[in-house]
């Protein structure tokens, strides 16, 4: 699943790179249409808002998904800007049948710079049995938890509008598209 998804996006990313180049901000709706519907993007929220969850209102943690939806998809967008053919290769798929939580690592490789290890955290939905990703950790980073450190003392010291505020002001930015040989940012490390 992961695999065919990120293929079906790189395909994508290739084939339209020129609309890329003249409108960057097309990686967005590439993100929404190819990668997203295999993205748990709900349970990635709720593991970013962690214990502090419990203590905000219904109403604002809808809104939070849905402002954490299109936070995501900036987010992956700003990181495939840097996508200049490199190539991912997957390690090969393992049984997962008994499993409800699972990691499948990739490589992504660039010719004359080392391998970005990544690595996609995925669960089985209880009530589809459909796999979606929920997690990326790169060069052993994990985004949710770059995102969860992040979010924290705002959302204790500021409250869930000030978060929902941050987000909005990151998505409002433009998609930049890097120079080739760029590397893109991983997550801040935790400490």
């Amino acid at each position: 699943m992961i695999q065919n998804a990120a293929s079906a996006t790189f395909a994508r990313m290739k084939n339209e790179q020129a609309l890329i180049a003249q409108n960057p901000e097309h990686l967005r709706t590439i993100m929404r249409e190819n990668l997203l519907p295999h993205v748990d993007y709900k349970y990635s929220a709720f593991m970013v808002l962690g214990n502090q969850a419990r203590n905000v209102p219904k109403q604002q943690l809808g809104e939070f998904v849905n402002v954490f939806r299109e936070y995501l998809v900036t987010t992956y967008a700003n990181a495939m800007g840097y996508y200049d053919d490199q190539t991912v290769a997957f390690e090969p798929a393992g049984k997962y049948d008994d499993k409800k939580i699972v990691t499948v690592r990739a490589l992504i490789q660039d010719i004359g710079k080392p391998d970005i290890k990544v690595a996609f955290k995925v669960r089985k939905d209880r009530k589809t049995n459909e796999w979606a990703a929920y997690d990326m950790v790169a060069e052993g980073i994990s985004l949710l938890s770059s995102k969860r450190s992040e979010f924290e003392s705002i959302l204790r010291q500021d409250g869930i509008e000030k978060v929902i505020e941050l987000m909005q002001q990151k998505i409002k930015d433009p998609i930049v598209l890097q120079k080739p040989g760029s590397s893109p940012p991983l997550p801040a490390p935790q400490g």
